[in-house]
């Protein structure tokens, strides 16, 4: 079963959160939060709340096991673009894009069953 968290408007740049969501993506929900609680990058704050908004989500329902939640997906999508402008020599003018993110974080849960070789 599939549960989802999201958060929109954050002002913080998609790439640069992207970067945090590649190292986490796949792992158990656990593990993720241990590491996103000690990397130095601030999209990693960011990323963990939207993880503990989906933990708290799955908590919600019973017929979940938490402790088998994994990361299934995380999708960090463009939100809209401030556009600011800076003066600069000679009258000329540059253009400032304060950049916004939309964060999604999709849990699943892995089932127990493991894969044996076949012996032959």
């Amino acid at each position: 079963m599939e549960i989802k968290a999201r958060a929109r408007f954050i002002r913080i740049s998609p790439s640069k959160v992207r970067l945090v969501a590649r190292e986490v993506s796949g792992k158990k929900v656990d593990e993720v939060l241990a590491l996103l609680r000690f990397l130095p990058q601030r999209g990693a704050r960011v990323l963990r709340k939207v993880v503990e908004a989906a933990l708290a989500n799955a908590e919600q329902r019973s017929q979940v096991d938490v402790d088998t939640l994994f990361i299934k997906g995380i999708q960090v999508d463009g939100g809209p673009v401030l556009k600011r402008f800076m003066p600069r020599a000679m009258g000329r003018v540059n253009r400032i894009l304060k950049r916004s993110s939309h964060i999604t974080v999709v849990l699943d849960e892995r089932t127990g069953k493991v894969k044996t070789p076949r012996k032959q």
